[in-house]
């Protein structure tokens, strides 16, 4: 059956269907726009795990999404494809988080850095990170010959470096709109290259990448601040504190949201670590902060993205924990949002 016959068969409106497909939707890879790889990898969180369940659960609740969108109603046509979730990768994880929280344990009761058990054991993980990220690269890379929108679907938020490298290959620049409540620029925290911790910081090695834009930020270190003072303009730093002061003074948040874009260039990335969101939204995230943008808040950023006449080039949505519903239903909706947007900044016939 082709893509069109599909399209006037599949009822968006009825009840969602548990086909095995993201959103209950009707289509094939081959008939989709934007391509989802889910990445089962939490091997360097620090607080609480779940993370790695997060593609599962997200494609669990995605059946609950309505696919009607006022703005863009024929919007699911673009087809949204979640990838199969490697099983080989998650058995990696498994095994692989044991011992890295084998080295937080070790690192939190005081032993020295240059323990040379620890050190051991985290050239283990560094070596496995690498690997997933060379593995996400090459995935990434095969989708976007084919034409694909590509997203990343974690997984704790040092997942998307892969996909960032990818489209590094093929823009010569791009911003990133980096959503979190963490900044994400520490240098191998807990001594993991590729911590959640470090993946904007990672981000900065690629030059391809000139502009960074951080917004919601509610946690950061004096290490990192110091690193903001070092790279100049090349970020812009939007913490929640001050987007507040803005909003207390008077400032209209549509405002706010112009003024933010407005630090990106045309080509830009979207990296939306679920935990930028109000706690209220995703309690069961790895490492959440009180404060957060509201769910309006974070749409209308997310809206204006595209409004403004910028292509979003890639995604990646992280940090949503699968051990509860709740934050599984938040997740799949946000997923397609991000999906919804991606397609709409790339028109097609």
């Amino acid at each position: 059956m082709s893509k069109s016959d599909q399209i006037n068969t599949f009822s968006p409106g009825d009840v969602g269907v548990r086909n095995g497909k993201l959103f209950g939707l009707p289509f094939d890879y081959e008939e989709c726009q934007v391509v989802i790889l889910p990445v089962p990898w939490e091997v360097t969180v620090s607080y609480r795990t779940g993370t790695a369940l997060g593609p599962q659960a997200i494609l669990d609740a995605s059946t609950q999404v309505d696919l009607f969108d006022p703005v863009w109603p024929d919007g699911w046509r673009a087809g949204f494809y979640l990838l199969p979730i490697s099983k080989e990768w998650q058995a990696k994880n498994e095994a692989l988080r044991k011992l890295a929280g084998h080295c937080i344990a070790k690192l939190e009761q005081g032993v020295p850095a240059d323990d040379r058990e620890l050190l051991l054991h985290q050239g283990e993980v560094n070596a496995a990170s690498s690997e997933l990220n060379d593995w996400i690269e090459r995935q990434a890379q095969a989708h976007l010959s084919l034409g694909k929108i590509v997203g990343v679907l974690g997984g704790d938020h040092s997942v998307p470096l892969g996909l960032i490298r990818a489209l590094a290959t093929r823009y010569d620049s791009f911003g990133v709109l980096h959503i979190d409540a963490h900044a994400d620029l520490r240098r191998g925290y807990e001594g993991f290259q590729y911590s959640h911790a470090s993946i904007m910081e990672n981000v900065l090695h690629l030059p391809h990448v000139s502009k960074l834009t951080q917004v919601a930020i509610r946690d950061y270190c004096e290490e990192e601040e110091q690193t903001l003072r070092e790279v100049g303009e090349r970020v812009s730093f939007f913490p929640m504190r001050g987007l507040r002061r803005r909003n207390f003074h008077g400032e209209p948040w549509a405002r706010t949201c112009q003024h933010i874009v407005e630090t990106l260039p045309e080509q830009v990335y979207i990296s939306f670590d679920i935990d930028g969101l109000d706690p209220a939204l995703c309690p069961a995230t790895g490492t959440p902060v009180p404060g957060g943008l509201g769910w309006d808040e974070a749409l209308l950023l997310l809206d204006t993205v595209v409004d403004s006449g910028r292509q979003v080039i890639g995604f990646d949505l992280v940090e949503v924990s699968g051990n509860a519903e709740w934050d599984a239903i938040v997740g799949a909706r946000l997923l397609f949002r991000l999906c919804l947007l991606a397609a709409q900044s790339h028109p097609r016939p």
